[in-house]
C-alpha cells in the first residue's frame, strides 16, 4: 500500500493532499462496500470523495419513501462525471436504474467503461448533453419518467475562484508548495460555471418547471446556506407544491440537499 504511512500519533493513514492517494482510498472503499471492481478514470477528473455521495444517495432514499415510493425507482443523475459515481453507488445501495448526463463526451466515454466492466448496463443509461446552458432540454424523451432527479452542481464562477479554494484546501492540510496547486482534480466543466453555484441552480429550477410531469421530486446539493432563500423564492414563484431542506454532515462539513415537487 505506497500511500499509507504512520503519522505522530502513530495512526495509519494517508497524504489527503496527494490526488493519487485519495483515489486510490476511494477506489478501494468501492471494491471492498460496493462490490465495484473497476472504477477508472482520468486524474484529471473530479475523484468524489464516497461517503459524501452516499450520504446523498440516502438522503434521498428516505425522501422517496417519506413519499411511499419505494418500487421501481428511476433516476436522473445530472452531470455524472467520469467517474459515473452516482449511479454505481444507487444502484449498489437500492437496485435503482438511472439516466445519467454530462456535457463532457470524453467523461462519459470513461463513466461508460465502468458501467461495463461492472455490468450495469441495464442498469445505467449515458446521454450526452449537447448545450451548457441546458440542463433537461435535449437529454429527455415525452416518455421518460423518473422518480427523483440529482445533482450536484459547479460550485464557482471562474477558474480563478476555484484555484482560490484549493488554496484554501491546502493551507487546511498544511501544505504550502503553491506547485501542488493544481493536484487536486476537477475539469473544468466539473468545478466551475458562468456565474457560479447560484446560475446553475436557478437555471435547474426554471427547467424544472418545464419538465415537472416528468419528474415527482428534483433535487440539488447547494453548499452556500445563502441561496437557500432566494432558492424557495423561485420555486414558489414556479409553482413547486412542496419544498423541502435536507441537511447533511460530513465531519465538520454542513451542506444541505433541496428538493421540490410539483405533484
Amino acid at each position: 500500500m505506497p500511500f499509507v504511512f504512520e503519522n505522530k500519533y502513530q495512526t495509519k493513514t494517508i497524504d489527503f493532499a496527494n490526488p493519487k492517494a485519495v483515489k486510490a482510498l476511494n477506489t478501494a472503499l468501492l471494491f471492498k462496500d460496493y462490490n465495484i471492481t473497476f472504477w477508472e478514470f482520468p486524474d484529471t477528473n473530479l475523484c468524489p470523495p464516497i461517503p459524501g455521495r452516499v450520504d446523498y444517495i440516502h438522503h434521498v432514499a428516505d425522501l422517496l419513501k417519506s413519499s411511499k415510493i419505494t418500487n421501481d425507482i428511476h433516476v436522473l443523475d445530472i452531470g455524472t462525471g467520469a467517474s459515473c459515481i452516482y449511479p454505481i453507488l444507487g444502484n449498489a445501495e437500492y437496485n435503482w436504474r438511472f439516466v445519467a448526463t454530462d456535457i463532457d463526451k470524453n467523461s462519459l466515454k470513461f463513466a461508460q467503461k465502468i458501467i461495463d466492466k461492472n455490468n450495469l448496463n441495464d442498469a445505467i443509461i449515458l446521454r450526452h448533453q449537447k448545450e451548457v446552458s441546458q440542463v433537461f432540454k435535449g437529454v429527455l424523451n415525452t416518455e421518460d419518467a423518473f422518480s427523483v432527479s440529482i445533482c450536484n452542481p459547479p460550485f464557482y464562477k471562474s477558474e480563478a475562484e476555484a484555484l482560490d479554494a484549493t488554496s484554501s484546501k491546502l493551507k487546511g492540510l498544511k501544505k504550502g508548495d503553491k506547485s501542488v496547486i493544481r493536484n487536486f482534480s476537477g475539469t473544468q466543466n466539473e468545478l466551475w460555471y458562468k456565474g457560479g453555484e447560484k446560475a446553475f441552480i436557478h437555471n435547474y429550477l426554471y427547467e424544472s418547471s418545464l419538465y415537472k410531469n416528468q419528474c415527482i421530486w428534483f433535487t440539488t446539493l447547494v453548499s452556500k446556506k445563502d441561496l437557500v432563500k432566494g432558492i424557495y423564492m423561485s420555486l414558489k414563484k414556479l409553482g413547486a407544491t412542496d419544498i423541502k431542506t435536507i441537511t447533511m454532515g460530513q465531519g465538520n462539513k454542513i451542506s444541505r440537499i433541496v428538493a421540490w415537487s410539483y405533484k
